[in-house]
């Protein structure tokens, strides 16, 4: 069997056309074979060995589109300019001006934590092993040793602010309205707050607000493409 010598033109190949059938039919209404069949010739073992599952794809994709922010997020984290709770501020404002908001808004994946649960798994692991430890666990150290940030459980303290902003106040899981949106974000601020940092809000209302709307029609639109199709 011929090796392939260009693994990551391959994979590139492989996100891209997956992304395109995730913007054109929804990322519930794409199938592996859809992804397959995109590719013009790849089988699907080649698609297999880089891949294990549609959510994988989607993982990966993810992290490509925020490559860019995982930079910026480093650069924040190595800032000798400001102190662990200016640095924590510009990380949550970075990361919810991110793109991956925007993404998942128009790929509109079912909000059903059961029915996408590999992809709630996915996010869950990210958290732990990329996000928490490599950038949100050292700045609130940081916060600790230099007073700005109030806690004698730094890695716990950064667990829960990371875990409930992805799965609990974003409605990337959990389907809300406007109103109850906004009682998350405050509810979310005030938490914080007790946990000893004060955050400002900064416009996440607004940005969740905007992609809960966004989600919402496109998801919309996907299920009446395929209410039309059946």
């Amino acid at each position: 069997m011929a090796r392939n010598k260009h693994p990551e033109e391959t994979v590139n190949r492989i996100l891209d056309v997956a992304l395109k059938l995730f913007y054109e039919k929804g990322y519930d209404n794409t199938s592996i074979q859809d992804i397959i069949d995109g590719l013009g010739g790849l089988t699907k073992g080649a698609v297999y060995h880089h891949f294990k599952s549609k959510e994988d794809i989607l993982s990966a994709a993810l992290d490509r589109e925020n490559a860019g922010l995982y930079q910026e997020m480093a650069r924040i984290r190595d800032d000798g300019r400001m102190n662990g709770a200016q640095k924590l501020q510009a990380l949550f404002e970075a990361s919810v001006s991110g793109p991956q908001m925007e993404m998942w808004a128009d790929i509109a994946p079912d909000v059903d934590p059961v029915k996408n649960s590999r992809l709630l798994g996915l996010q869950y692991q990210s958290i732990f092993e990329e996000a928490v430890p490599l950038f949100v666990l050292p700045i609130v150290e940081e916060g600790v040793r230099d007073g700005s940030i109030c806690t004698d459980h730094p890695k716990e303290f950064s667990e829960v602010i990371v875990l409930v902003a992805n799965l609990w106040a974003s409605p990337m899981f959990r389907s809300c309205t406007a109103e109850e949106l906004r009682t998350r974000v405050d509810f979310y601020l005030d938490m914080v707050k007790a946990l000893g940092l004060s955050l400002e809000e900064n416009g996440l209302g607004e940005v969740l607000e905007a992609y809960r709307r966004r989600f919402h029609a496109r998801f919309k639109e996907v299920r009446n493409v395929d209410a039309a199709k059946g």
